[in-house]
């Protein structure tokens, strides 16, 4: 256990912070189905407008550090070479 109202406190603020981080990470792997579910489908107008979507997503939770930014760059090219080849 934490010994000063310091440590304390950043303890108090971790369990917080992780919360926040783990509803961003869901909110990351979320988008990324729903791009993944329109190209089973099919579905190429539906993957793009999603994508476009999901882009921001991704791009965002690298941003606060997240994901690491090759992560999300991966995330991306892979979604849109998969968008590409639906032709």
């Amino acid at each position: 256990m934490a010994n000063t109202a310091q440590a304390r406190k950043r303890a108090r603020q971790s369990v917080d912070r992780n919360k926040h981080n783990a509803s961003l990470r869901s909110a990351l792997r979320t988008s990324i189905k729903r791009v993944r579910q329109a190209i089973e489908a099919g579905d190429k107008a539906a993957a793009t407008e999603i994508f476009q979507k999901t882009s921001s997503v991704i791009d965002r939770t690298a941003d606060k550090n997240i994901i690491h930014k090759n992560k999300a760059a991966r995330h991306k090219s892979r979604l849109a070479a998969a968008i590409k080849a639906l032709a």
